[in-house]
């Protein structure tokens, strides 16, 4: 596949609704042409510590950022026609399925999975995980600052060129 969106979303709390933070990266001809972040007001708006511990977001972060529907709304025309991408991707679209009902807005119709694609085309035992981070590694793909939205979506982005 050589045109997609990745996406990858964090979450302040255990309510898959609560994304503080998207990104999406966009492949064209198999080559990343276009990237968007930004953080989020998250809904409900509080942080777990548990959470905060993976991407390091807290209120004081997002206190002022705008709210998820303003920015899945901006995104809108940039997104049309693009099939999103996602690592774990039944989580990030789940995440966003979440927020578009409280926003009251039409939900992404599908996922791609690049967790899928490893499970599916790298052999057992290959790869010691296929986590994100590992598969990274695996492919040489450097990845600074994990668990941060965009360098999740760009690493997300870079593994479908490869597995899609």
């Amino acid at each position: 596949m050589d045109r997609f969106i990745a996406i990858d979303v964090e979450t302040a709390n255990f309510e898959r609704s609560s994304i503080c933070a998207i990104a999406a990266v966009k492949v064209e001809n198999g080559v990343i042409v276009d990237s968007r972040y930004s953080l989020i007001n998250p809904e409900p708006c509080y942080y777990t510590r548990a959470c905060t511990r993976v991407h390091g977001l807290t209120d004081d972060d997002t206190w002022n950022a705008p709210s998820f529907g303003t920015v899945w709304t901006q995104w809108q025309p940039w997104l049309h026609g693009y099939t999103l991408v996602a690592h774990n991707a039944p989580f990030d679209s789940a995440c966003i399925a979440a927020a578009c009902k409280i926003y009251r807005l039409d939900q992404p119709a599908q996922f791609l999975c690049t967790l899928a694609a490893a499970r599916k085309n790298i052999p057992r035992g290959m790869c010691p995980s296929k986590s994100l981070d590992m598969l990274c590694e695996f492919f040489g793909i450097p990845l600074n600052n994990h668990h941060n939205a965009l360098a999740d979506a760009e690493a997300c982005a870079k593994l479908g060129i490869i597995l899609l």
